[in-house]
């Protein structure tokens, strides 16, 4: 099987070297690439946003199957133009992708399907702003309804800072807090049958303690020792099969992967958001424990042949990645510092690019992580901090934390009837 990967950040990274492990992956095309792909895979470039581009290097070079990383060439349609020449691709339609795009969309599906969901209302002016920051109170909750690289939400006590968030956005939604530890639950579909893949924890926040402004993601574990039993059943019966049965009932049937994001409140899970792709940094710690080769898991998802796939296989222990972060990230990322030590094993490139004379430089926000496995979440954290301490690049940050709460046993699910807890990017991270 040829495959053309589209993206070339840090989870298009962690894909690549998935999917280059399978036996049955005998050729990966990535597109842009980065450095740490163009290792293991040959790189092309293109203009991922662009479906006619896409597509028309899908079938130069001869791809059975196209895996599209990021959210915005889903959202563009990009999926729609590489199905439509006949090749399998990975990733739903635009107008699924829209569960993702835009979040009022989301919150249409989900009230229509039943899902639990913090109540909501969008808003685009002064006045319905200011009405429902009025009814919810704070800690508020404000996203951008649109696409924002995951750093649209602004969770804070500070009502000018609410406000402000939403004046800048235009279009907002505007929700009620919900306390409680998060999850992340990635569900690999082929729109009828979902198949879950282990639930990770991300850390939004810049700073250790989920101090400082939202980010990408500084970093993510898994499995979680703290969820509740029965977490991913529940899960997939009163949010997952819903959300799919209602997009098929619109006629917009979501194939690729569904991500969850939840809240595990006093009254059980609540989702905060969907995403129509692979999370970043959650992909590079739950792809490190999945056994069950890639590359056909995919395949059969963009193949409508999921039901017949077997189920999947993990390793034993657990996997930590922890995001080191250039200078001045997220509000002004410095770039072009030289970056060492990022040949060493467990480091995942997410925003670098290479001189003509080889010398690797940072090119984004998150430069690298580093990711490693261990037979218990203590073990694992420290093997990907050992990582991080071998890369070498100037005025880089990473925080210290994560997945140390989870190692301290100090993760606890909130009691009924409580509302408040720390402003991270929701509960406790």
């Amino acid at each position: 099987m040829r495959v053309l990967l589209v993206g070339g950040g840090g989870r298009e990274h962690a894909l690549a070297l998935g999917l280059v492990a399978d036996p049955s992956v005998a050729a990966l095309v990535a597109a842009p690439g980065n450095p740490g792909i163009a290792a293991v895979a040959e790189v092309r470039d293109v203009n991922a946003t662009d479906p006619a581009a896409v597509a028309a290097l899908a079938v130069e070079v001869a791809a059975d199957l196209v895996v599209i990383g990021p959210e915005a060439p889903l959202v563009a349609g990009v999926a729609d133009a590489v199905r439509a020449k006949g090749i399998a691709a990975f990733g739903p339609s635009a107008e699924a992708a829209r569960l993702e795009g835009s979040k009022t969309f989301a919150k249409d599906v989900m009230n229509a399907a039943g899902v639990p969901t913090a109540r909501a209302y969008t808003c685009a002016d002064t006045a319905s702003v200011g009405k429902a920051l009025d009814e919810f109170g704070a800690p508020y909750v404000v996203k951008n309804d649109g696409l924002a690289a995951g750093k649209g939400v602004v969770v804070t006590d500070d009502r000018a800072a609410a406000v402000r968030h939403a004046e800048e956005c235009g279009r907002v939604v505007i929700e009620e807090y919900l306390a409680g530890p998060e999850v992340s639950l990635f569900v690999v579909t082929d729109g009828e049958t979902a198949v879950p893949l282990l639930p990770a924890q991300d850390f939004k926040r810049a700073g250790d303690g989920d101090t400082g402004p939202n980010t990408g993601g500084m970093g993510a574990y898994t499995p979680l020792p703290w969820a509740p039993p029965g977490l991913v059943d529940e899960v997939m019966r009163d949010v997952v099969h819903p959300t799919l049965a209602e997009l098929r009932r619109r006629g917009t049937p979501f194939a690729g992967l569904l991500y969850v994001g939840l809240a595990i409140t006093a009254a059980g899970p609540r989702v905060i958001e969907f995403n129509a792709r692979f999370g970043d940094p959650e992909t590079q710690a739950v792809l490190a424990l999945l056994e069950t080769p890639l590359g056909g898991l995919l395949h059969a998802a963009a193949t409508g042949t999921l039901a017949a796939h077997p189920p999947l296989r993990w390793r034993d222990g657990a996997a930590v990645t922890v995001v080191v972060a250039a200078e001045g990230y997220p509000a002004a990322p410095r770039t072009g510092d030289v970056i060492t030590g990022a040949d060493r094993a467990g480091v995942i490139h997410a925003g670098t690019r290479r001189d003509a004379d080889g010398t690797l430089r940072s090119a984004g926000g998150r430069v690298l992580c580093g990711t490693a496995i261990g037979p218990d979440l203590a073990a694992a954290r420290d093997a990907a901090y050992e990582v991080v301490r071998g890369i070498g690049l100037a005025g880089s940050h990473h925080r210290s934390d994560i997945a140390a709460a989870a190692v301290d046993g100090q993760i606890g699910l909130p009691a009924a009837g409580t509302r408040g807890g720390p402003v991270g990017r929701r509960g406790v991270g």
